[in-house]
């Protein structure tokens, strides 16, 4: 029976792998611990985690990221990305301004990922991109600071000059483990690359990017304890508002826009935001809609829509689908999913190999978004957390998340991916344990 059951495999492999995967999927379906308390509000937390990232970072930071990133696309000379950022671009300089480019944008784990995605696209090297998809959400400069007032000022100046060295040794090493590759890859791209080189002075396309990077950091600006921080955090919509219509000045000053058809989106979401005034979210997402169908009208201007689609498409699902699986797994901050919280702070006390490791893994597993960090690192050091796990967390968490791997597969592939996930979390790990056992 058995030998029957494997030729039969054997001569229709398709339909065998089918039949395994129906059969497990059904399997797992049938035994799902369906009405315990546990599962049910594991289900649920994942749920509503999903629908806060939803509301809370898909429109504010995904959107403008995705209309970055396909701007890059369209808009950016590969020359100009080759020579500051390519795999023959020299390395001191490559690094500083992809981790400074990172540094400035403070974003999160997620968020970080269409504008990586572009610069990669572009022709960038390996390590230079990786130096920048880490510093991103990482090097934040605000969370360093936060960190630092919350957890000690030991605690926010090792979380920073961890983060720094993460982002240079990290690109340097995934520069080093693939330079054969990337060098084949460089010439590929020279040699296959047509047209697609800026058409429009730097005068016009600096202030272009300026301006939407600058409408994606305030846009998100978070509340903080920090005076100077909430002072801007009280203003961050009317900054927004003046950084989006200098943008539409810019588009019919310099790249030719009509003035009638950006004046009748700037009404469209004027209008909205008055009859709206606790979403203002929801005139954003018009805003960027109404700027995006423009776009596409527009023959010099359709690429630019194309790709921003394009990276909308093949980063979201898998976005939304880690987004529910974190959830799932260890809920939202305060609330458990289906691994009971006690757990966690059972395995991360002390400052143990083990435990910083398992909090490296874990952080790098878990999403959160910017500096919500620090507060669960303060509860879970409360439970007993040492300061060793605490740093690996810090310096793993925020750079890497489920939602954020799955992403990052689609762009480098499935051996560079657990590749550098690997280094930050044996980074974070060695980085932690000395810190907590020797500092």
């Amino acid at each position: 029976m058995l030998i029957q059951v494997r030729k039969l495999y054997t001569d229709n492999p398709r339909e065998g792998k089918l039949l395994l995967f129906m059969l497990a999927a059904f399997l797992l379906i049938y035994f799902l611990p369906a009405g315990t308390q546990r599962f049910d509000n594991a289900v649920l937390e994942g749920v509503r985690l999903t629908h806060w990232y939803a509301q809370e970072h898909v429109i504010l930071c995904l959107l403008p990221a995705f209309l970055i990133a396909g701007a890059m696309s369209a808009y950016i000379s590969q020359s100009a990305v080759m020579r500051y950022l390519g795999p023959s671009a020299s390395k001191p300089v490559a690094f500083s301004v992809a981790s400074v480019s990172g540094t400035l944008l403070a974003v999160c784990s997620c968020t970080v990922l269409p504008l990586f995605g572009g610069i990669y696209k572009r022709g960038a090297g390996l390590g230079a991109a990786i130096a920048f998809l880490y510093s991103g959400p990482a090097i934040n400069i605000m969370a360093v600071v936060v960190t630092a007032k919350v957890l000690g000022a030991e605690m926010g100046i090792a979380r920073a000059v961890g983060a720094i060295l993460f982002a240079l040794v990290i690109g340097t090493l995934m520069h080093l483990a693939y330079r054969k590759e990337e060098a084949q890859r460089s010439v590929k791209i020279s040699r296959g690359f047509e047209g697609g080189e800026a058409e429009k002075p730097m005068s016009a396309i600096l202030p272009f990017f300026v301006l939407m990077v600058g409408v994606l950091v305030f846009a998100n600006w978070a509340a903080a304890a920090d005076p100077v921080w909430m002072q801007v955090y009280a203003w961050k919509w009317q900054i927004t508002a003046v950084l989006s219509a200098a943008f539409a000045g810019l588009l019919i000053w310099r790249w030719h826009w009509s003035a009638k058809q950006l004046l009748a989106l700037a009404l469209v979401v004027i209008v909205s935001a008055l009859l709206l005034p606790s979403s203002p979210e929801l005139p954003f997402a018009l805003g960027i809609a109404g700027l995006m169908l423009i776009a596409a009208l527009r023959e010099q201007d359709k690429e630019w829509s194309v790709q921003s689609w394009d990276f909308a498409k093949q980063i979201m699902p898998l976005l939304l689908g880690g987004v529910f699986i974190a959830g799932f797994a260890l809920g939202r901050p305060g609330h458990e999913g289906v691994i009971p919280s006690e757990w966690v702070a059972l395995v991360v006390g002390g400052n143990s190999l083990t435990s910083t490791v398992t909090a490296s893994f874990l952080g790098a597993l878990m999403y959160f978004s910017t500096l919500t960090e620090v507060p669960i690192v303060d509860a879970l050091m409360g439970a007993g957390m040492g300061k060793g796990p605490a740093l690996a967390l810090l310096l793993a968490g925020p750079a890497l998340s489920l939602p954020n791997m799955l992403v990052i597969r689609t762009i480098l592939g499935t051996q560079k991916t657990l590749v550098y996930c690997a280094l930050v979390v044996v980074m974070a790990s060695i980085s932690g344990f000395i810190y907590g056992n020797w500092w």
